[in-house]
């Protein structure tokens, strides 16, 4: 009998020509903004039948509790029954303007770095001021640095806007940088050390192993949008040849 329903509803499922349904989907503030945004309009223009709810918030929120169809994750995952299909690495810079190293100088070692002010980004439970750097250019050790500064914030742009003018250095994944930083007269620090990524990346989350082809269709329109590498990592000249990640 249930085989017999399937086929009927698959059946009823062949006559519409354009696919509907709503996909409800929850991300970070900056992220949404910047790469589900471009891809929403991408997607409604091709299935102008769809509905899109989208949810930005830089606190999560609870994918099942909430109803969302589809979460987007920045960081490190946490173990649960959800299932994640890794959209991109994250991809670490130290960034100071122009006008901060001129008045403070281009730090050699880490101890000098987080001697310098830092903006440091702070929402509820999250505060990310730690860094993790070899000890030196040739060292495969690792140690953490905790950044300070008398500057938090709770969102990326108004940390951004900080740094442009000055006011310290931060650590940020490049996706959050909107344009090239010679373009914002930033420059990067410490590019001689290692970083480590901290084993982290940017992550599609759903509830259901078997994702429908609506949530398929728009991963699929993310990541051809983001491009493999993704095009922010052009945002830093040469970044492959800092932080020795060559190597």
């Amino acid at each position: 009998m249930i085989g017999t329903l399937d086929q009927i509803k698959n059946i009823a499922d062949s006559y519409h020509k354009t696919p509907k349904g709503h996909i409800r989907i929850t991300s970070s503030i900056a992220f949404g903004q910047m790469y589900l945004q471009p891809a929403i309009s991408c997607y409604l223009k091709k299935f102008p039948d769809i509905k899109i709810t989208l949810s930005l918030d830089d606190k999560k929120s609870d994918i099942i509790a909430d109803h969302f169809d589809l979460a987007f994750r920045i960081g490190k995952l946490a173990e649960s029954n959800l299932i994640a299909k890794k959209i991109a690495k994250t991809n670490f810079v130290i960034l100071a303007s122009e006008e901060f190293v001129k008045v403070h100088g281009q730090p050699k070692t880490p101890e000098e770095l987080i001697a310098l002010p830092a903006v440091i980004y702070s929402n509820g439970d999250v505060t990310l001021d730690q860094m993790q750097l070899s000890e030196s250019p040739t060292s495969d050790k690792f140690n953490i640095y905790r950044m300070k500064g008398n500057y938090k914030v709770s969102d990326v742009k108004s940390m951004m806007g900080a740094v442009k003018d000055g006011i310290g250095y931060t650590m940020l994944d490049l996706f959050n940088l909107e344009q090239p930083i010679n373009v914002s007269k930033l420059v990067p620090l410490l590019t001689d050390h290692k970083i480590s990524m901290m084993d982290t990346g940017i992550y599609a989350v759903y509830p259901h192993r078997n994702q429908t082809p609506l949530i398929t269709e728009f991963i699929d329109i993310l990541q051809t949008n983001i491009g493999e590498p993704p095009f922010w990592e052009s945002h830093v000249p040469n970044y492959k040849k800092l932080y020795n990640l060559n190597k």
